[in-house]
C-alpha cells in the first residue's frame, strides 16, 4: 500500500492507573513527550498523517466503525513502540495483505528481560506448551476488521547487544537467592541488551524507566556507533565538522544538537548523541553525556549527567548528578543530589544531598508493582527508585533500591525517616502531621481512582 493511501487509526484507551505516579500511561512522559504524542509522531512519520477518530474500548469495536474497504491501524494506547519498531511491523503486515497482530518473539532474549517481566503480556504456546511469541495490542487490518481466528502473528525480533554497564567487585556482582536452603547463586550480569527496536506495554514505573533510558537514549547511543560503523560517508561528515569547529568529534554539532536561545558555558563538556532544547542554561563544568534535555531547563555549574532524559522547565542547582534517571517536567533536582537509575514525576521536588540508590548490599530481589497492581521481582540486579507527580522531598534522604514514592507525598528528613527502605503512599506523607492550616496549602492533584471523586484536583 502506498504510504499516501490513507489508514485510518485507533486507539484503544487503557485507563489503568500507573503506579506510583496515579495516572495513566498514556500521559506519562516518555523521551520528553507525553506517549500518546509520542504515538503520533511516529504514526505520522511511518504512514503520513491522518484524522482523529473516536477511540475504542475493545478491538471488537472497531466493527461497527469501520468498512471493509477501510485500511486500519488499532494500537493500545499504553504501548510504547519507537519508529524502528513500528515500521519493521508495517511494512511486513502490509505486504502479508493479512490482518496482522504485532508479537514479541518468546526466544528474544531482551523481550523477556524488558517487556515481559511486571506486564499483562500472556504467551502464546506450542502444543508441548513452550512460549512461541507474546500477542501486542497493535493489529493493521487492510480491508476493515477480521475476526480473531483470521489474525496473522508478525513477531518482531530486538536484534539487541548486550552491552556492560556497570562496574562493582566481582564477588558481589551477581548475587541472587538461591533455592530454599537459603543458597545464593550467580545468574545475572550486571549488563543491558540494547536493541535496534523497542516496544514495551507500559503497565509499570518500571516499564517507564526501560522505555527512556534502556530501550531510549542508552539504545540511541548503541545505534549511533553501529551508523558510524557502517557507513563511512556519515563518519566523514562527522569527522569534517568536528575540523571545521575545531571540536572532538563527539562534541561537534553534528551529534550534540543545541536549540534556539540555549546558551553553553564554554566550560562544559557535552558529548553526542545528545539533544539540548531551546531556551536552555547550561552552567560552567557541567558533563552530559548521550542524554536528551528539554526545552528552558536550567542545570547549573557542575551537575553531571549520564545516559538520562530530563523534562521541559527542570531545575538542577550546582553538583546534581543524574546516572541513568528520568526526570519529568517543572521537576527540581536539588544541589549535591544524586538519583541513579531512577524516574521523578512531574512537578516534584527533590532535597539538597538526597541520595537515590541502585543496588542491594544483601542478595535480595529488587521487586516492583506489576500490571495488578502486585509486587514482582524485577529481574534487574540494579535498579534505583521512582517518585511520582506533585512530591516534596525534604533535604538528605537515602532512598533504597526500587522503593516509590507515591504522587502528591510530602517527606520531611527526621532523625526517625531518613533512610527510605519501604514504599511510601499518600496516607503516610509527612504533611499530614502539621497543623491543617499548614496542611491544606499542599493540595492532592493525583489520587487513586477510587479516590478521584472526593479528591481536590487542582489544574495545570
Amino acid at each position: 500500500m502506498p504510504k499516501s493511501q490513507r489508514v485510518r487509526r485507533f486507539v484503544i484507551e487503557e485507563n489503568h492507573l500507573i503506579a506510583p505516579f496515579n495516572e495513566p500511561a498514556r500521559d506519562l512522559s516518555i523521551l520528553n513527550k507525553p506517549l500518546k504524542l509520542h504515538h503520533a509522531d511516529v504514526l505520522d512519520a511511518v504512514c503520513g498523517p491522518a484524522g482523529v477518530e473516536p477511540p475504542l474500548t475493545s478491538i471488537h469495536e472497531l466493527a461497527r466503525l469501520a468498512g471493509r474497504d477501510d485500511a486500519c491501524l488499532v494500537y493500545r494506547d499504553n504501548l510504547y513502540f519507537d519508529e524502528e519498531f513500528f515500521s519493521a511491523f508495517y511494512e511486513r503486515a502490509q505486504a502479508s495483505g493479512a490482518p496482522c497482530r504485532a508479537a514479541l518473539p518468546a526466544d528474544d532474549a531482551a523481550w523477556r528481560k524488558y517487556a515481559v517481566p511486571l506486564s499483562r503480556l500472556k504467551p502464546v504456546c506450542d502444543p508441548a506448551g513452550r512460549p512461541l511469541y507474546y500477542p501486542l495490542d497493535l493489529w493493521y487490518f487492510p480491508e476493515g476488521y477480521a475476526e480473531p481466528h483470521k489474525w496473522q502473528a508478525v513477531p518482531i525480533p530486538s536484534d539487541y547487544k548486550e552491552i556492560g554497564y556497570y562496574n562493582v567487585p566481582d564477588s558481589m556482582a551477581n548475587l541472587r537467592p538461591g533455592g530454599a536452603d537459603g543458597a545464593v547463586a550467580r545468574d545475572l550480569d550486571l549488563t543491558h541488551l540494547l536493541t535496534e527496536r523497542s516496544c514495551l506495554s507500559i503497565d509499570s514505573w518500571v516499564h517507564v524507566y526501560f522505555a527512556n533510558i534502556i530501550l531510549g537514549v542508552f539504545s540511541r547511543g548503541k545505534r549511533f556507533e553501529k551508523r558510524i560503523s557502517e557507513h563511512n560517508l556519515l563518519a566523514l561528515r562527522i569527522l569534517f565538522r568536528a575540523i571545521l569547529e575545531q571540536k572532538q568529534v563527539l562534541t561537534c554539532s553534528e551529534v550534540v544538537k543545541v536549540g534556539e536561545g540555549t546558551t553553553i558555558d564554554p566550560s562544559a563538556v557535552i558529548l553526542g548523541p545528545t539533544t539540548i532544547g531551546r531556551n536552555c542554561s547550561i552552567g560552567p563544568g557541567v558533563v552530559i553525556d548521550n542524554s536528551i534535555i528539554g526545552d528552558n531547563v536550567n542545570i547549573a555549574q557542575g551537575c553531571q549527567i549520564m545516559l538520562s532524559v530530563v523534562g521541559n522547565h527542570c531545575f538542577l542547582p550546582f553538583r546534581a548528578a543524574l546516572f541513568m534517571s528520568t526526570v519529568m517536567d517543572y521537576s527540581i533536582i536539588a544541589q549535591n543530589t544524586c538519583i541513579q537509575m531512577g524516574v521523578i514525576g512531574r512537578n516534584s521536588f527533590v532535597g539538597a544531598g538526597t541520595t537515590f540508590t541502585d543496588f542491594n548490599l544483601l542478595p535480595a530481589p529488587l521487586r516492583a508493582l506489576n500490571a495488578y497492581d502486585e509486587l514482582e521481582d524485577t529481574g534487574q540486579p540494579v535498579l534505583g527508585s521512582c517518585v511520582g507527580h506533585n512530591a516534596r522531598l525534604g533535604s538528605g534522604l537515602v532512598v533504597m533500591p526500587a522503593r516509590v514514592i507515591e504522587s502528591d507525598v510530602v517527606l520531611f528528613a527526621s532523625p526517625e525517616r531518613r533512610v527510605i527502605n519501604r514504599n511510601v503512599s499518600y496516607e503516610e506523607s509527612d504533611h499530614h502531621k502539621v497543623r491543617a492550616s499548614v496542611a491544606k496549602q499542599h493540595r492532592r492533584r493525583y489520587p487513586r481512582v477510587a479516590e478521584s471523586e472526593e479528591a481536590f484536583l487542582e489544574p495545570w
